[in-house]
């Protein structure tokens, strides 16, 4: 099977942590709200480092956010904060933490409305990576153009997760629910 040049070409060790992303989860739509905000907030992390250092962290970030449990996380405390900020096993950036507990109550606002953060995601498209930029900076905190971008790719909504000649690109448009391909006019 031929992959993604970044895969193609990384060193065995790196190649390995990356693989079992890019095979499994990379572009792959997901229907959970809880890992959702797990992406999102994963996302988020990463700007300004590494993706390899994001999935290094995921286990200790799954760890400090209660596996990412929108509810749990939306009602975190100032003692909470504080928590995640001395905990070494994640990003500790206070913009980043405060982005997380905020997109939280943001998300459990979302589902209360629209039934779910993903029936909020399906309400919303489609739409060019620019809209989507425009109404997540509107609606959610620290999500820039990237994050966005990013966020929207990983989940299958946007294009361009795969390279069109990876093998792994023709399992992700078989998963793909109806409502996020884009229909032609």
């Amino acid at each position: 099977m031929s992959y993604c040049t970044a895969i193609e070409f990384m060193p065995p060790g790196r190649k390995e942590l990356h693989k079992a992303y890019h095979d499994q989860l990379y572009g792959f739509p997901i229907h959970d709200d809880d890992e959702l905000f797990c992406r999102l907030v994963l996302e988020i992390n990463q700007a300004g480092l590494s993706w390899e250092t994001i999935l290094k962290k995921e286990q200790t970030f799954r760890k400090a956010y209660q596996n990412f449990n929108v509810k749990k996380v939306a009602n975190y405390t100032e003692t909470d904060r504080e928590r995640l900020m001395a905990d070494p096993g994640i990003i500790r950036n206070r913009l980043k933490i405060n982005a997380a507990i905020e997109n939280a109550k943001t998300i459990l606002a979302l589902q209360k409305e629209f039934g779910s953060f993903e029936k909020w995601l399906e309400g919303e498209h489609p739409k060019t990576k620019e809209e989507w930029v425009k109404i997540f900076k509107k609606t959610f905190k620290f999500t820039g153009g990237e994050i966005v971008n990013e966020f929207l790719m990983s989940i299958g909504i946007l294009a361009g997760a795969h390279d069109e000649t990876c093998g792994v690109q023709k399992k992700v448009l078989k998963s793909r629910p109806l409502w996020s391909v884009k229909k032609s006019a």
